[in-house]
């Protein structure tokens, strides 16, 4: 589940990734000789790996379960290199710049910017052959759908890196067509004898209510009636967009049912949207901190219970899986205009492994590497595991029939559980293995239903803007102009639900999506998108 970060640090870090070519790594392991590797080895030996996992995991990867197990099945040590999240990037990225390369790094984080030149300078090889010699599992995953394959491969022809594929759904019933859901305080409406907002100006009614009538009954003002986090993903407003056209999301792009990739943040339905949002900014009933607070100060008001309505793709990491609040419908704007914007997310990271030039032992990494592909292990690589002892399960096995079924979470944030026993990793789950392989989790299976019942109904478009492998040159000049293009629309974005002057300063912003390249970044991705669906 945000996802403009990537594209912000191609060029910053893009001087360090020219400078890994070297080959030679006292970081990678010896040759050891295998062929025709069989598991389990019949004498183990060591890869070495580099990995980012979170805070909350164990600072040795290999206290997990799920890699013991697999240490235990295939006779494989893997000797990490594990960093946090927040200094992956930059460890990653010297180890690469010294030539201390490991035999692979996993939870690579690699944009396809970076993929392409780590593989142009040699620092990362071409997995195409491996996986037709040494990989039956993920074989399987291509053919029985060949459109990964597609997306997966470079322009130049080549796989250079191993996917995480995650289905949960498809097409607008994808659990990825909406991340910003509006949850709204339910306990608030009923106490105040509201009904739910069916459109925006009962919305802004509501939240003046919310503001004005005390509804927590503490004889304070301490309610919020609305918070987000500005340009966050799941968190930012952008839900309300649809009310005043074709909406936003978080990279501002749509395709229309006849195939036109349209700019969101330029469309006068944004700036209506924006107008909305300013009005209510006037009247107080925005959150104050919502245009600088982090993550963990949103949810510290979530759980305080402070909010009447905000945003973000799961209510349980927030407010908890409660009654108290509830998904709000779309609304109808001020033409009537009812429209849920679909996002551009799918379940797919192109760059979640890359094997280095300094691996020796391709076939052994193959195959192990293929073993994160059997349905069951991808699994338990994506949520969690059974049987441990010492922590809370995601899954209990059933050993009748070999299907892992998700266990309640008992009031456990699902992220946090997730974090402390997942590995990530590259893997795939197709919808095919739901009621064979697995159930689908309890708040996946909740979510998809609200999509279904509630979204679904009103999402006008057919189409998302998939994600197309764009070529170097392509993405050297795509992220050119991202990078200033995408900082100013979101910095005015800011500027104008606070200082409510998009109206009067709306012409000269064109102009100057028009200077920072806006014209040809929509000739490259219209381009892009006929090319991959001709």
């Amino acid at each position: 589940m945000g996802k403009i970060r990537k594209i912000m640090s191609i060029f910053i870090v893009s001087g360090l990734l020219i400078a890994g070519c070297s080959k030679e790594s006292s970081s990678a392991s010896k040759d050891y000789g295998l062929k025709n590797v069989t598991f389990p080895l019949k004498e183990k030996v060591t890869l070495k790996f580099m990995i980012q996992s979170s805070p909350l995991a164990p600072k040795d990867p290999n206290d997990k379960l799920i890699f013991k197990r697999l240490e235990k099945k295939t006779n494989v040590h893997i000797e990490w290199t594990n960093y946090t999240y927040d200094s992956f990037a930059e460890k990653r990225n010297l180890a690469i710049a010294s030539g201390e390369l490991p035999d692979a790094i996993f939870n690579a984080g690699l944009s396809d910017y970076e993929l392409l030149k780590l593989a142009a300078d040699g620092t990362i090889i071409p997995v195409d052959d491996l996986i037709e010699k040494y990989m039956p599992n993920f074989k399987r995953v291509l053919e029985k759908r060949p459109e990964y394959r597609k997306l997966i491969t470079a322009p130049d022809g080549h796989i250079y890196a191993f996917p995480w594929i995650e289905e949960l759904g498809s097409g607008k019933e994808s659990i990825h067509s909406v991340d910003c859901f509006p949850w709204i305080n339910v306990e608030w409406l009923k106490k105040l004898g509201l009904k739910m907002p069916k459109t925006t100006e009962e919305l802004k009614k509501v939240l003046i209510a919310f503001k004005t009538q005390d509804p927590n009954g503490n004889g304070k003002a301490d309610e919020i009636p609305m918070s987000f986090i500005i340009n966050h993903g799941g968190e930012d407003p952008a839900f309300l967009f649809g009310s005043f056209g074709l909406g936003d999301n978080w990279d501002h792009t749509v395709v229309t049912n006849d195939g036109k990739v349209v700019f969101t943040a330029a469309q006068e339905g944004y700036k209506e949207a924006i107008k909305y949002l300013s009005e209510l900014y006037k009247e107080g009933l925005i959150d104050e901190e919502a245009f600088e607070q982090d993550f963990n100060t949103y949810v510290a008001k979530g759980k305080a219970g402070r909010y009447g309505l905000y945003f973000t793709w799961d209510k349980a990491n927030i407010t908890g899986m409660n009654d108290k609040y509830d998904l709000m419908p779309p609304l109808a704007g001020p033409t009537g205009e009812i429209n849920v914007t679909r996002t551009n997310g799918m379940g797919l990271d192109r760059g979640r492994m890359v094997i280095t030039s300094a691996n020796k032992n391709l076939e052994l990494t193959a195959k192990w590497i293929d073993q994160l592909y059997e349905p069951s292990q991808s699994v338990q690589n994506n949520w969690g595991t059974y049987g441990d002892t010492k922590q809370q399960n995601i899954f209990e096995l059933d050993k009748k029939t070999g299907m892992l079924k998700h266990l309640p979470l008992n009031g456990t944030a699902p992220l946090e559980l997730r974090e402390k026993t997942s590995v990530g990793g590259p893997l795939a789950i197709l919808d095919e293995y739901y009621g064979k392989v697995t159930t689908k989790p309890d708040d996946a299976a909740w979510r998809l239903d609200l999509m279904k019942k509630v979204m679904v109904p009103h999402m006008k478009a057919d189409n998302i803007y998939p994600k197309i492998f764009f070529s170097l040159d392509e993405l050297k000049e795509l992220s050119k102009i991202e990078t200033d293009l995408f900082s100013y629309v979101n910095r005015k974005r800011a500027e104008w639900i606070k200082n409510g002057k998009v109206e009067e300063e709306w012409p000269e912003y064109l102009a100057e999506l028009k200077r920072l390249g806006l014209n040809r970044w929509l000739e490259i991705k219209q381009s892009g998108y006929d090319r991959f669906y001709k």
